[in-house]
């Protein structure tokens, strides 16, 4: 349930100690070709993966232990389950059998609302060895901290817990998905696992008080689309890994051009595009040129606003769309990740997809069909074969970017 994206590693030259023949050896020296190696196996876990929990390390309740103070002898206590858990930066966590896994959480509860507390593992460096020199091996370490703020990019998050006014008595969940105050929340803890191939995100449009032709129903159609956007992008997870989607959708102003600039899919609904202004329009068509893609869509049963869309499209954006039919057949479109020899027909309707330059016009109410619409009777597979389209609208988004940024 889960979403998290990282960086990746710092781009810094390697340097290792050169070795000849009468080197003298010493432990700085010896430091330095052992730390050679670590980095190197650290920066090629941090290219290719994620950190996160890989093995172990449940959280359950436990009874106050014996040698606890009377004063703290309450229902505050967790015990840690041995396991393995990776850092950001490739670093190994190991928390064995042997050590003391208790931990009571120590937090005051707020006096008003809920107050989050999360349990977090991390990393130790062992002691300088030179102040250690009776010392002949150094244990990697680890330490449990208990935060009312969410984890940092090395910190590993092993639970989280909401609090309320009054007594704190952790208890465990009624309902493991759906936790509620005073009990343990696993749903947020972070996996190892292979690096996506990308992270795509997407915004839509966000106007201000100032546009006084904007009211309460458009503003139903706006978060409308904002859901089955959010739909398409938790889909990809399961549909096609190799990508990763930011699930919240982003609000932007086409008043700041620097905001569009952070996204590589720009949604316009139909009413929103004849509604743009000069200044609007050319900040699109920075955007166009930088790599973004701009996806709008508008229902198949008024020729009317269609034809202006493509008015505005061709005389204003200076753009020419060619039909599905006329793409290649080897458009990324039609071919990545998903094969698509013709667009979907949603509710017994066909969808008729448009592109050239950026811009991806979908006629036909393909994103209704991305989740759970109440108005709509469709099956499991129309729902899969519309985010799959979607998935291909998200592949070429981050495609288009990824290459004119490298030509820049």
């Amino acid at each position: 349930m889960n979403q998290k994206f990282f960086s990746s590693p710092r781009i810094e030259p390697f340097e290792r100690l050169h070795v000849y023949d009468s080197l003298m050896m010493n432990a700085k020296r010896w430091l330095m070709a052992h730390e050679y190696q670590r980095r190197r196996q650290n920066v090629h876990y941090q290219s290719l993966n994620q950190p996160g929990i890989v093995c172990g390390l449940g959280v359950k309740l436990i009874e106050p232990p014996e040698e606890a103070p009377a004063q703290f002898r309450d229902q505050r206590w967790l015990e840690v389950q041995p396991g393995i858990a990776i850092d950001l930066e490739g670093n190994p966590i190991i928390v064995n059998p042997a050590v003391n896994r208790k931990f009571r959480i120590a937090t005051a509860p707020p006096t008003t609302g809920t107050l989050t507390v999360y349990l977090v593992v991390s990393y130790v460096e062992p002691e300088n060895p030179e102040r250690k020199q009776d010392v002949e091996v150094l244990r990697e370490w680890f330490r449990f901290d208990e935060k009312t703020n969410p984890p940092n990019e090395k910190e590993i998050e092993l639970c989280r817990i909401e609090l309320q006014p009054g007594t704190v008595k952790l208890q465990k969940p009624k309902d493991v998905l759906f936790p509620e105050v005073n009990e343990i929340d696993l749903r947020y803890r972070l996996l190892a696992k292979a690096r996506p191939e990308a992270v795509v995100n997407l915004a839509q449009m966000k106007y201000s008080d100032a546009d006084d032709w904007y009211n309460s129903d458009m503003q139903k159609l706006s978060d409308r689309d904002r859901e089955n956007l959010s739909y398409l992008m938790q889909s990809i997870t399961s549909l096609y890994p190799a990508l990763q989607g930011v699930a919240e959708i982003g609000q932007v102003s086409l008043q700041n051009k620097r905001a569009i600039a952070d996204y590589d899919l720009f949604f316009l609904a139909d009413w929103q595009v004849v509604n743009l202004n000069e200044e609007e329009l050319h900040t699109l068509s920075i955007y166009l040129k930088t790599g973004g893609i701009i996806l709008i869509e508008t229902p198949t049963n008024n020729s009317f606003l269609i034809e202006n869309i493509h008015k505005i499209i061709t005389n204003k954006l200076d753009i020419d769309l060619l039909s599905w039919q006329e793409m290649s057949r080897h458009h990324p479109l039609r071919t990545q990740p998903f094969l698509f020899a013709v667009p979907p027909n949603i509710s017994q309707q066909s969808i008729e997809i448009e592109s050239g330059g950026g811009i991806i016009l979908v006629i036909g109410n393909l994103s209704s069909a991305w989740g759970i619409d109440e108005d709509l009777s469709l099956d499991r597979n129309d729902i899969r074969t519309a985010q799959e389209l979607g998935i291909n609208f998200l592949h070429f988004a981050w495609l288009r970017r990824q290459i004119t940024q490298l030509a820049q």
